[in-house]
């Protein structure tokens, strides 16, 4: 069998970047991508992401959006890549629309395209409503039915508390009085691997400066330290909420930028609205 050239594009939201493959007019083996993922986001051999995204057909929805993290592992879902992809789909005319649906493993994603002068500024996800229960996050010990808020972790000698918060992948949400005194390429692994997790972890540390902003590092299960992470930014804005820290529309400010996230009380689900960039398109082989 011959080998394919297969059309990517390169986009980021906030520098959380992706290598975003049309399967819809390109014939692909998905398992294939997915054992090629590592070597595709290698950033001194390869293209260079933080992950790789696959747009499919879909029976459930317009789309359906698959992501794999730089180490080949498969996560339910992604915020900044959500964004990536409703810029892609557009813009490359799989679609009309400027509301469309998503199939994810976290469920039906819905974005709304924000333009200006016809071209996608911005965009609105409706990331639904989080996962909050303990069994369901997961996190291990304790009551299943439980929420989990400001629970002990201890990593590295050091002593944290953490709130837990799935937007449909796990994130331990903890908060500090100063982000600069956090070792992250230290702690962030522990607590990824942490026993309490047994799906591993995304882990955020966050400043809070007012009840409408905070900032955050995050430690991405799967992809290490990124500048980016929506599903992140939407569980610091749930878990400060729950804390009593942040209000229920903040600004969320990351090394790469900043998201406005709301948990909206209507419908308690939640709301997250930031840029999508184009960086560049070009061929692989495999």
């Amino acid at each position: 069998m011959g080998k394919a050239h297969l059309r990517f594009t390169k986009l980021h939201g906030l520098g959380n970047d992706f290598i975003i493959i049309d399967a819809i007019n390109q014939r692909i083996v998905e398992s294939a991508i997915q054992a090629r993922a590592a070597a595709l986001c290698d950033r001194h051999f390869g293209i260079g992401a933080d992950g790789v995204i696959l747009v499919l057909p879909s029976t459930q929805a317009d789309f359906k959006m698959r992501i794999f993290n730089a180490d080949g592992s498969e996560p339910q879902m992604c915020g900044n890549g959500i964004r990536c992809f409703a810029k892609f789909v557009f813009e490359e005319g799989l679609t009309d629309k400027e509301v469309f649906s998503v199939e994810t493993l976290a469920g039906p994603i819905v974005p709304a395209l924000i333009r200006e002068n016809g071209n996608v500024v911005a965009v609105e996800v409706d990331m639904g409503a989080p996962i909050l229960e303990r069994a369901k996050i997961p996190v291990a010990k304790g009551d299943p039915t439980a929420r989990v808020i400001q629970e002990p972790l201890q990593v590295d000698g050091q002593s944290f508390t953490f709130t837990a918060v799935s937007m449909g992948n796990p994130h331990a949400v903890i908060f500090v009085d100063n982000l600069e005194e956090i070792d992250l390429e230290k702690v962030g692994p522990l607590c990824e691997s942490h026993p309490l997790f047994p799906e591993r972890v995304n882990t955020e540390f966050v400043q809070v400066l007012s009840p409408q902003e905070a900032v955050m590092r995050v430690w991405e299960r799967g992809s290490g330290e990124t500048l980016a992470c929506g599903t992140g930014a939407c569980a610091i804005l749930v878990a400060g909420v729950l804390n009593g820290l942040l209000s229920h529309k903040a600004t969320i400010h990351l090394p790469g930028g900043e998201l406005k996230i709301e948990w909206v009380k209507s419908d308690g689900h939640v709301m997250m609205t930031g840029p999508a960039s184009h960086v560049f398109s070009g061929e692989f082989i495999i």
